[in-house]
């Protein structure tokens, strides 16, 4: 879920400049769509950030080949392991090169910006349909893959968000930790009661970890879907309404009051894993051995989700896609089936600490693994996640910083809000 600093003015500038321009200079293989995959050559170009380029990734990816060259045993495959952060400039200079690549894995936000732009190809024509997807992945990523009714990616793997809380710290506050906080009200009560300040007023544990050090806007996501309310419908805002104020207005009462704003430790882990914060966001997995937070820590944990009126977990991950310029569709569509096999999924789960995205993720390795996965994976259904919009890769930066200034009092909410709905599009 953690994407680059760069926001997408880049990649959709070179997108509007170009797209009229299906070459370039590049050098394009000859089509090979429609030919028999035993007679198919040419070199497929796959960007995917979901192997790391260690030496483990590279194995791994090696293998996800090998099955592809089982059908195209003739097709050279040129791999591209980018990272989010160097994504938008990687397409960019493809589509400038007039060498696009043949499959593309983005993120959940990034399907309708691009989709938009025509740079996916439509999945209906290799047999993808809602239904499909609801039956072998995630059915609650079908809006995140879909743009204008049609879909344009294949779920990969799942980068989910859980909530967390503190035996000890709950039984010390005389709360119930068998009763965790589900509504906005009870949140912010719970976090009163559980935030521990000196005699001079300093907090010296969080009630509750916001993970807003950088950001508040996943956070403001899941709570304002918890209240039923989807950050955008149809690509359209949904948020400058009496739910996405009152949302807003709940992080802004509790900044600096049950929580130091940008609080974060040395390693950069959610604090209520190390015992900084009572509660807090976490992400989808954690280490309990010895290596990791502990046995102790661990049996400290409880695990939940927000429900204010809409039991819901944040959810982002990796998606695959065909690009619309490829001249190898079909084979990039038989890379996609070699790259959502189950062992394939579990490669990429386990190198990223992701989900994979299959029907029974909660009986995966990685979800057995760790009561966190194993929390969140029961909870792929519940799925809900940012963007939405057409213009989303930039409107991302404009929520960080706007809904900042609105949490530490510097611009009023409601001003806020109608400002990013008028600047979505």
């Amino acid at each position: 879920m953690r994407r680059g600093a760069k926001s997408g003015l880049v990649v959709l500038a070179a997108i509007l400049g170009l797209a009229a321009s299906s070459c370039g200079n590049g050098v394009i293989d000859k089509s090979t769509d429609g030919l028999p995959p035993a007679e198919a050559t040419g070199t497929l170009r796959v960007l995917i950030p979901s192997f790391p380029p260690s030496t483990k990734g590279r194995a791994e990816f090696d293998k996800v080949v090998a099955d592809f060259h089982r059908t195209y045993p003739k097709m050279k495959v040129e791999p591209d392991f980018a990272t989010y952060a160097t994504l938008n400039e990687k397409m960019s200079t493809s589509i400038a090169a007039g060498i696009p690549y043949d499959v593309m894995v983005t993120g959940v936000g990034w399907i309708q910006p691009f989709a938009s732009k025509r740079i996916f190809a439509d999945l209906a024509p290799y047999g993808v349909t809602p239904q499909v997807i609801e039956e072998k992945s995630i059915g609650a990523l079908v809006p995140a893959a879909t743009y204008d009714g049609k879909l344009y990616a294949y779920p990969l793997v799942a980068d989910a968000r859980a909530a967390a809380l503190r035996i000890s710290a709950f039984k010390e506050a005389g709360l119930d930790p068998d009763k965790p906080p589900k509504s906005l009200d009870e949140l912010k009560a719970a976090a009163e009661k559980l935030t521990v300040k000196n005699a001079k007023g300093t907090i010296t544990r969080s009630g509750f970890d916001m993970a807003a050090a950088t950001s508040f806007r996943q956070t403001y996501t899941t709570l304002l879907a918890s209240t039923g309310t989807n950050l955008y419908v149809d690509g359209q805002p949904n948020y400058s309404n009496e739910k996405g104020l009152e949302t807003l207005n709940l992080l802004k009462s509790m900044a600096n009051h049950v929580q130091p704003y940008g609080q974060q430790n040395a390693a950069q882990q959610p604090l209520v894993l190390t015992g900084e914060a009572a509660m807090g966001i976490v992400g989808g997995a954690v280490d309990c051995s010895d290596k990791g937070v502990g046995k102790k820590n661990c049996d400290d944990l409880k695990f939940f989700r927000f429900d204010s009126g809409k039991e819901v977990e944040f959810v982002g991950g990796d998606l695959a896609s065909i690009g619309s310029r490829s001249r190898h569709k079909e084979a990039a569509w038989s890379f996609i089936q070699s790259l959502t096999k189950p062992s394939s999924l579990d490669a990429i789960a386990k190198l990223n600490k992701k989900l994979p995205a299959y029907k029974d993720a909660a009986n995966s390795p990685q979800a057995k693994s760790n009561p966190l996965s194993k929390f969140v994976a029961e909870g792929l259904p519940l799925a809900i996640y940012e963007g939405g919009s057409a213009n989303w890769l930039e409107m991302r930066a404009n929520f960080d910083s706007q809904l900042t200034q609105a949490v530490l009092g510097q611009k009023d909410p409601a001003k806020v809000l109608a400002n990013l709905a008028g600047q979505s599009r």
